[in-house]
């Protein structure tokens, strides 16, 4: 799933060489944290969040029933959290 995570962002981000994944496990989730440049933060979360809301959409859709739950937070470098999904 993660592949599917990076290679949405990397359709996105132009600062390719700087993106990081911090990926924790924890009981029933994943959290994956993109951390990005300033510069990549409005092109990989898109206007009103469309880009990360399909993100995540999409990963949830591809996610088996009996697996998981991803959670996906988008953060600038060196910055607070920007684009966080909300918890269901």
């Amino acid at each position: 799933m993660l592949d599917l995570i990076k290679y949405v962002v990397n359709q996105f981000a132009e600062d390719k060489e700087n993106v990081e994944y911090d990926v924790k496990e924890k009981d029933r989730v994943i959290e994956v944290t993109v951390i990005l440049s300033p510069s990549d933060m409005g092109k990989v979360i898109g206007k009103q969040g469309k880009i990360a809301k399909a993100l995540r959409t999409l990963v949830r859709a591809a996610t088996p029933a009996s697996s998981k739950r991803y959670v996906i937070e988008i953060r600038e470098r060196n910055g607070e959290a920007v684009d966080v999904e909300d918890a269901e």
